[in-house]
């Protein structure tokens, strides 16, 4: 079986938000621990860390910030989900995220339909989360959509299609997003396991070669850069 890397970076560019807005208007955002201007509140409080999202775009004449795959980050030590006395820390994020505006819309990566969807509610959790289900080249495969609007997991189904680029759900904001500025996460995943509605989008050192493995960088299918 070819490997789901090969396959994906032989598939021609697909935008997965907003299809006006072009690539020219993509900019990489650091938010490892190595970016000093994320120290104190910013990352850990949605309206600040939004503010700052929002005038790093204006400053850089952007629309869409983006990145955070395989990226270390201290933003997740607010919640106990990736940090307790039961488990290791997690804190390498496993999808990449497009940081936008709340409303903007959300698109198929590519013909599939839905596996599963939740409403994964908590404290850094993704929010309402579709998970779509695709099969090319003989193999199946899936691509997570988190930390959208609690409207774009309503009237819907399992097993509904959906064609690459059509629209999917909505960004959600803070107050249904887990509490992070709004952003759309993209993962893809090769095997999902028994997961439903969710999979881990944050892993630590340890897992960390399964993961490159099951969950491919998302630009070799975006191509953004």
């Amino acid at each position: 079986m070819k490997p789901l890397a090969s396959i994906l970076k032989n598939i021609p560019p697909t935008k997965i938000i907003d299809s006006t807005i072009d690539y020219s208007k993509y900019i990489t955002l650091d938010l490892s621990i190595n970016n000093q201007n994320l120290t104190g509140s910013k990352s850990g409080n949605s309206a600040d860390f939004e503010k700052y999202i929002t005038n790093y775009l204006k400053k850089n004449n952007a629309e869409v910030a983006f990145g955070g795959y395989i990226e270390g980050r201290t933003l997740y030590q607010r919640s106990t989900i990736f940090k307790s006395d039961l488990i290791p820390e997690r804190n390498i994020h496993i999808g990449l995220d497009l940081w936008i505006k709340a409303g903007t819309p959300v698109l198929a990566a590519l013909d599939g339909k839905i596996h599963s969807f939740k409403n994964n509610i908590g404290l850094g959790d993704y929010g309402p989360t579709i998970i779509l289900e695709h099969e090319i080249e003989n193999q199946k495969f899936y691509t997570l959509y988190g930390h959208l609007s609690l409207e774009s997991i309503e009237g819907i189904s399992v097993g509904d299609f959906f064609k690459k680029g059509e629209y999917l759900a909505n960004i959600g904001n803070s107050e249904v997003n887990g509490d992070y500025a709004p952003h759309l996460h993209f993962q893809i995943i090769n095997n999902i396991e028994d997961y439903w509605g969710d999979y881990p989008g944050v892993c630590n050192t340890k897992d960390l070669n399964f993961y490159i493995e099951n969950c491919p960088d998302p630009n070799l299918l975006l191509k953004i850069t």
